[in-house]
């Protein structure tokens, strides 16, 4: 099964974004800026650290006592960042996008053991509107099966070039880039993924900037999403999901990785 996903950029996925709109679960998702490298620092994962076996989840409580210790928190982010409501997502569901381009929660696949997303913002202030923020972990049985999520996110963008996140949200006009580890200087994780477009809001309006990056390391994938507002800038929102993926992987390692 020739998984390995080589250097791309994926251009040319440029819908519009002027309807309704990418589901809050993709959201728990997250996309920094089309140079992945930005985010990406010191030797790669596999070099860096050794994964304890007996430290990997098995089980579904497992699972989900790993994903407390590592999804991102309010503090994550950044100063002024504060929990939505709901905060946490069912863990009975899944976010999947159908055929029409709509995401839609449904029962997690049979690989997942436990997934979470939170749900975040930091606060409108003057001149500027709400950033909407999530993060996501999902534990998979097996590190293929992870590495088979990633390939699918890069196929959903290509199939799906505008996508309705919620009633009253799109993204569209979507660039994503791949690296795996070791790439353009991507050493943060063994695969990473990012995506950057437009997104539209019937609440915020738009087009704001839209960003998403998604990482995996062994049978974990960890994902942050932010959604611009009148007023922020690219960088700002960028920072925010940059914050939050740095954080959730150096809890990972320091969760999974072999004591001396």
């Amino acid at each position: 099964m020739a998984l390995a996903l080589t250097t791309v950029l994926l251009v040319g996925c440029s819908g519009t974004a002027d309807g309704p709109g990418k589901a809050g679960e993709r959201d728990a998702s997250a996309g920094a800026s089309a140079d992945a490298g930005d985010t990406a620092a010191g030797p790669s994962p596999e070099e860096s650290f050794v994964p304890d076996p007996a430290r990997l989840p098995r089980t579904g409580a497992e699972a989900r006592d790993l994903i407390d210790r590592v999804i991102a928190g309010p503090d994550s982010f950044g100063a002024k960042v504060v929990k939505r409501s709901p905060y946490e997502s069912d863990p009975d569901t899944w976010p999947v996008l159908g055929e029409d381009c709509v995401w839609q929660q449904r029962k997690p696949a049979r690989n997942v053991l436990a997934t979470l997303t939170r749900s975040f913002e930091a606060p409108a202030e003057a001149g500027k509107g709400p950033v909407r923020l999530a993060a996501v972990v999902t534990v998979h049985r097996t590190r293929e099966d992870a590495t088979w999520e990633m390939a699918e996110s890069i196929e959903e963008t290509m199939r799906c070039p505008t996508q309705q996140l919620r009633k009253g949200e799109t993204i569209g006009s979507m660039v994503a880039a791949a690296l795996l580890g070791g790439e353009s200087a991507q050493n943060s994780s063994e695969d990473f993924l990012s995506e950057v477009g437009k997104y539209q809001s019937s609440e915020l309006g738009g087009p704001h900037h839209y960003s998403w990056q998604q990482a995996q390391t062994l049978q974990f994938t960890v994902a942050v999403t932010g959604k611009g507002a009148e007023g922020r800038t690219t960088k700002e929102i960028d920072r925010f999901v940059n914050e939050a993926q740095g954080v959730m992987l150096s809890r990972l390692e320091n969760a999974v990785e072999k004591q001396s």
